[in-house]
């Protein structure tokens, strides 16, 4: 089984390149917009943050890059 916040990237992936292919106005976007809303809020209440889902660059690849 995937984790909460596995499963939350993947879905905002999915529905980022949708969005970007097709537009937000797309069926198969706003769907996936939707999916990936979903993920996220079951991570937010399994105790993800959201800097879990988006970390910060200086996080990434430390102040100095």
């Amino acid at each position: 089984m995937i984790s909460g916040i596995a499963a939350a990237r993947a879905a905002q992936q999915y529905a980022a390149r949708a969005a970007a292919r097709y537009g937000t106005r797309h069926p198969l976007a706003r769907a996936l917009l939707a999916a990936a809303a979903t993920a996220a809020a079951r991570a937010w209440e399994a105790g993800h943050r959201v800097r879990d889902l988006h970390p910060s660059p200086t996080t990434q690849k430390g102040i100095h890059g």
